[in-house]
């Protein structure tokens, strides 16, 4: 057979920082869903793939704050005690539907039972309570890859100091070399957002001084990192980015300036998604290649009208079983009301699962095809997804992935490989430049920049200046106490800049939630900078002072090595 191409589902995990910060409906509850609906299903796939001999086919992107929740015993704690609660949630649903003579909801009733427990066997004896060193075994293996992400998730375009998007790239390559004991080789940009080289003014009047800033590209250089993906509107040219610029003046701006200042670099041939590409906004060798999402197989997954994930046979997410939460209904219809849900049946299942992975080898093999027919080469298609969304969003979404790289691996015409490794045995030559933008609706800053959220940047650009500025002076400082309270400082503003923050705030999803926390984080990030202050000045702060620092480091305990020389330019 004629190998036409190359595969890789890259795979964004990512939750922002929750334990000790409320539990349910909004707190630790996300972490522990989350991780019994994907994180473990997800290991069980790839473990499944390795024992038939099956590897590649998954760059799993782990965001660095999601691994430091991960890897502690407060984690592993909660989730045993969680996954308890829901084993009992079952058997009390086993019970109840059983004595009311509902024989069809107390199977399903089993069968929440059955998948707790397995999770709770899998996470205690098969993975001894660590998803990451589990992961990490895996990549060990060269079963998958992992890739890192900005520290804590920040929206790198919009973050105000170089020193800033420098820390975060620099904390994400060192708590991934901590995690997984080598070096990343490649990034998943939060929300997949690229900002270019030019003189960058900020949004909000006086946070600051315009500047030339650094492209993302050559952050990413300095910290040896290979590679990232976008969304395939900026590989085109990105100029048709939806009408979200005009509601925002502020938006308008930072486009407008980026049009003027950065030249579009002129190739020879149009840009394919199919390839990687090297990245410059500046001329110079600081570059960065780029994956793009292939649009039609993304399409085929993503789409909440017409892709897989709406098929009325799978199960239905939103609609639960109170108490307990487990969920008893299918999908039916994508404009089918929750009181009109139809009972979930299993049996209906694996046909559904296997007709929807062979449609979609099928589109990606015919692609591949068509690209190998046109140009003579083998390209790759890079299918970048949320993890979070195979599996807690689409229950059926792990066994997806398992017969789609099993039936590509039997086919033998496309080949499972990783970014890294098609990389290296098709090193990209070719440079371009990229327009700024993202992943989010419109393709650029709106979800994360807009009315609602406008206020949270004043005070992002507030506390990065604060902390460029003590940090230059005081990063090496011989007091102890002033070490200390530097550490925490870095800690509660990388916490602040976490894009979750905005994107919970625009979609109305916990708005509550994410504006208290915002709103805590800088309070404290407030407070700690005073501390600091008061140190630095030669005075001695109250034992309320200390007390609260103590505080702060027992509840937001990520990144315990924290350098904050990250933040030296």
């Amino acid at each position: 057979m004629t190998h036409t191409g190359n595969f890789s589902f890259v795979l964004h995990s990512h939750l922002p920082y929750v334990l000790s910060h409320g539990r349910w409906p909004h707190g630790t509850d996300w972490l522990f869903e989350a991780a019994a609906e994907t994180y473990v299903p997800l290991l069980d796939v790839c473990q499944r793939l390795a024992d038939e001999g099956i590897h590649g086919g998954i760059t799993l992107g782990i965001t660095p704050i999601l691994a430091e929740q991960l890897a502690t015993d407060i984690f592993a704690d909660g989730f045993i005690d969680y996954l308890t609660q829901k084993i009992e949630a079952s058997e009390n649903d086993v019970t109840d539907f059983s004595r009311r003579g509902e024989s069809e909801m107390e199977a399903l009733a089993r069968m929440w039972l059955g998948f707790y427990r397995g999770v709770l066997e899998n996470f205690t004896d098969r993975y001894n309570r660590d998803i990451i060193d589990a992961f990490k075994k895996l990549q060990d293996e060269h079963v998958i890859e992992i890739i890192t992400c900005a520290a804590t998730h920040g929206y790198l375009p919009l973050l105000g100091y170089d020193e800033a998007v420098r820390a975060q790239v620099r904390l994400g390559a060192a708590t991934y070399r901590r995690h997984f004991g080598v070096e990343p080789r490649g990034i998943w940009l939060p929300e997949c957002a690229y900002r270019p080289a030019y003189h960058w003014e900020f949004p909000i009047e006086g946070a600051g001084k315009a500047y030339d800033r650094a492209g993302v590209e050559e952050v990413l250089f300095e910290n040896k990192i290979d590679y990232f993906i976008v969304d395939s509107h900026l590989l085109e040219g990105g100029k048709a980015i939806g009408a979200y610029l005009d509601r925002s003046g502020e938006l308008k701006a930072i486009w407008e300036r980026f049009l003027a200042e950065v030249p579009e670099t002129a190739v020879d041939e149009p840009k394919e998604p199919y390839e990687p590409y090297l990245v410059s906004s500046t001329g110079s060798k600081k570059t960065a290649a780029i994956y793009s999402r292939d649009p039609k197989s993304a399409l085929v997954v993503w789409s909440g009208e017409h892709g897989y994930p709406g098929d009325g046979n799978y199960l239905d997410f939103h609609k639960k079983h109170f108490p307990g939460g487990n969920r008893y209904w299918r999908v039916t219809g994508t404009k089918v009301d929750m009181g009109n849900k139809e009972v979930y049946r299993p049996e209906l299942i694996s046909d559904r699962i296997g007709e929807n992975a062979s449609h979609f080898v099928g589109l990606v093999s015919n692609t591949l095809s068509d690209y190998h027919d046109r140009t003579g080469r083998a390209g790759i298609i890079t299918a970048p997804y949320d993890a979070e969304l195979f599996g807690h969003w689409w229950f059926e979404g792990p066994q997806f992935i398992y017969r789609v790289l099993k039936e590509m691996h039997e086919g033998r015409t496309v080949s499972l490989t990783t970014l890294s490794a098609y990389y290296d045995e098709n090193p990209p030559r070719t440079v371009v430049s990229i327009p700024e933008g993202s992943w989010g609706e419109g393709g650029f800053h709106w979800i994360w920049f807009n009315d609602w959220t406008k206020w949270t940047w004043k005070h992002i650009y507030e506390a990065e200046g604060r902390m460029v500025d003590i940090v230059r002076d005081h990063a090496d400082t011989d007091d102890p106490g002033l070490s200390r309270v530097l550490r925490q400082m870095g800690r509660e503003l990388l916490l602040m800049e976490s894009s979750d923050w905005q994107f919970l705030i625009s979609t109305w999803a916990a708005r509550d939630y994410a504006e208290m926390r915002f709103s805590r984080h800088t309070e404290d990030f407030n407070r700690l900078y005073g501390i600091a202050e008061t140190l630095i000045g030669g005075g001695t702060p109250h034992t309320g002072d200390w007390e609260f620092v103590g505080d702060m480091e027992k509840r937001d305990i990520a990144f315990g090595d924290l350098d904050v020389s990250i933040w030296r330019a």
